[in-house]
């Protein structure tokens, strides 16, 4: 038996594979290939649009995949959630669906927005945004370089971003964030019915998780005489309590600990100062709570 699973092909591509990788399954593609292979014989694995996963999940043609629940709510599709991953192509945070208008248009707030036309890829999920405020507007489909149709063809856009960067550079102004959107491993409801696929996705969520934990903590060892051990305690912060290990015929102990990565420039120099000794910094694959 095989999981078909779905990812996303383009921008994300990249950044989906690196985190397989670290999660243990290693991702090949070939030249003009839709279909990579993979180290796991269970896995069958296509690439195509994010935009287009969440519809061929939900009408069961993949038994699960990875895209943003913005592409999700714009497909309507009815799909099980089965992990939020914070990951996408730039930045490690979620990224916003927003309404923008020229950076001197009049419009302040949505409100504004009542008989003007909307351009944007996500059709669905901007007129739901809009009816739910109660304003009418005209939203049409964008097929691309939206950000330049403000304002001599629309009076606004709604526009996926990450950092805000290309619509600042495209003199924008932001009125309005419709959705926050993170990246979703999902399945449809039959697999997640069946009780090999779902075992099977939830081991997958487990990997990804682990991976996605990984990336901002590192490993700390380092041996402490017996006269300063409570000291460093003291000074290590960690997930848990610190590991703390005799060595063998010695009044010394090991210490291991993990912890935020950006703790570390400024803690390994307290460390030594506080009397430890043979300090390691280690990277990690995977942090499973």
């Amino acid at each position: 038996m095989k999981l078909r699973l779905g990812l996303p092909k383009g921008s994300l591509q990249e950044a989906t594979f690196e985190l397989f990788r670290h999660a243990g399954f290693n991702i090949t593609t070939h030249s003009r290939s839709y279909f990579p292979t993979v180290n796991d014989p269970e896995l069958e694995i296509l690439l195509m649009r994010a935009q287009e996963i969440p519809r061929y999940v939900n009408e069961g043609v993949l038994d699960a995949g990875i895209s943003g629940l913005d592409w999700i709510m714009e497909n309507n599709a009815d799909v099980v959630e089965v992990a939020n991953m914070v990951y996408s192509k730039r930045t490690p945070r979620p990224i916003s669906l927003v309404l923008a208008v020229a950076e001197d248009s009049d419009i302040r707030d949505v409100s504004d927005l009542s008989g003007k036309r909307i351009a944007t890829e996500l059709v669905n999920a901007t007129e739901k945004y809009l009816r739910d405020q109660g304003v009418e507007a005209t939203v049409e489909y964008s097929w691309g370089a939206t950000e330049v149709k403000v304002p001599h063809l629309v009076d606004a856009i709604a526009e996926l971003t990450e950092t805000g960067n290309s619509l600042r550079a495209n003199n924008l102004r932001i009125i309005a964030t419709i959705l926050e959107s993170t990246t979703r491993l999902h399945a449809n409801h039959a697999a997640w019915a069946d009780p090999w696929k779902r075992k099977k996705l939830e081991s997958i969520s487990v990997l990804l998780q682990g991976a996605l934990q990984a990336r901002s903590k590192v490993g700390l060892k380092m041996n402490v005489p017996d006269g300063v051990l409570d000291t460093i305690l003291d000074v290590l912060p960690a997930m848990k309590q610190p590991s703390v290990s005799r060595l063998v015929d010695s009044n010394w102990v090991a210490i291991e600990v993990i912890l935020d990565e950006i703790q570390v420039r400024d803690l390994i120099p307290a460390l030594k100062s506080a009397g430890a000794q043979d300090i390691i910094e280690y990277p990690l694959s995977k942090v499973i709570p």
